[in-house]
């Protein structure tokens, strides 16, 4: 049974193509990725993403419990409002998910998960917190849609009360807080993203986001879908849940070792595992390949290294840089004469540190 956000009727007005995401029937595009990529790098571009899980945790040992479930430090989170990326990972050290996670209140964190690891994510929490006598709370009344691009946060503050823009305007990066919007409609307004450029991820009750969505395209937001926010976040170096990490793959195989901490005396789940592999020597890496002549790189692709084979992860044409480029998971120690093969074709490629696009622009090497 495919699920349907509270916009979905207007995408369709709006002549989006749709497609089955995760189980959702969400817009790919409402009529050329490429410029809804652009328009997100240049200006302004907003996104559906009401199909994220958004799951509260209520309890007075909410904090140990996430000290427990998180391989990030959930100590890094002092001030109400603010944010961390984090994996979840299991005892065997691969990614359960990665997440966002918010601090409301002393008894209070605010988690947001894939839509497509929803249910099993749920599953886990819930089990998890069962010993620390922590509440799990879906909240399937929130709606959610994500406003990026080197505008994108002046467009937002022009439409709130007068009131709150000051303070909306002084919001830190990786910080939320709450704001009247249009109509005095609550918003839950977060400076974080999924495509490398500022804005804005707001959350709303449902009832209001039709009129929150109309809102911003008056206020020349462009509609973007979920092929430009695909191009957007692997331009930025941001992993895609499934694709370039899953339960069989640990952070450090991820490129995600900065979201892991080993902070004394904390006993997080996976923690052994990361450990051992780490003191082993880590097999494999993810690195940043870059293809200079034409042709797209895409996932499932075999790469062939002196050490050995390797495989593209997400691999796509960059619209920002006008070629192709993607992850790849390669034997660690694999970084020169790397080639891919493109039906039948061994084509060399280059390695480079990721992300590929920064402020709108090429990174060094790329």
């Amino acid at each position: 049974m495919t699920q349907k956000t509270v916009l979905n009727a207007l995408h369709r007005e709006l002549g989006a193509r749709m497609v089955d995401f995760g189980g959702w029937d969400m817009p790919i595009n409402y009529g050329s990725q490429i410029e809804e990529h652009h328009a997100v790098r240049r200006d302004a571009g907003m996104f559906d993403v009401s199909h994220m899980t958004v799951v509260d945790l209520h309890g007075a040992r909410a904090r140990d419990f996430l000290r427990h479930l998180l391989a990030n430090s959930i100590d890094k989170l002092k001030v109400q409002g603010k944010a961390l990326y984090t994996c979840m990972l299991n005892e065997q050290g691969g990614v359960i998910d990665d997440l966002i996670i918010y601090l409301l209140g002393d008894e209070h964190f605010r988690l947001v998960v894939n839509a497509a690891t929803r249910e099993k994510d749920l599953a886990w929490i819930e089990r998890q917190a069962k010993p620390f006598g922590v509440s799990v709370k879906e909240r399937p009344d929130f709606a959610m849609i994500a406003v990026q691009g080197p505008n994108a946060r002046a467009k937002v503050i022009g439409l709130l009360h007068e009131v709150d823009r000051p303070r909306i305007e002084k919001l830190g990066r990786f910080a939320a807080a709450a704001a009247q919007g249009p109509h005095g409609m609550p918003l839950f307004i977060a400076r974080t993203g999924y495509t490398g450029e500022d804005g804005f991820e707001i959350m709303l009750p449902e009832e209001h986001a039709v009129a929150l969505w109309k809102e911003l395209a008056a206020a020349g937001v462009a509609a973007c879908g979920l092929g430009a926010r695909d191009t957007l976040r692997l331009e930025a170096g941001m992993n895609l849940y499934g694709q370039d990490m899953d339960e069989n793959v640990t952070p450090w195989e991820a490129g995600l070792a900065w979201t892991i901490v080993l902070d004394e005396g904390r006993d997080f789940i996976g923690r052994k595992a990361l450990e051992a592999q780490k003191a082993a020597g880590v097999p494999r890496s993810m690195v940043g390949l870059v293809l200079d002549e034409k042709g797209v790189l895409r996932h499932g692709q075999k790469v062939l290294t002196p050490q050995g084979e390797g495989e593209i992860l997400s691999g796509s044409f960059a619209p920002t840089l006008n070629k192709s480029v993607a992850f790849a998971r390669v034997p660690a120690g694999a970084a020169d004469n790397l080639r891919v093969d493109i039906r039948g074709r061994e084509v060399p490629v280059r390695v480079v540190k990721f992300p590929f696009v920064r402020d709108g622009k090429a990174c060094e090497g790329i």
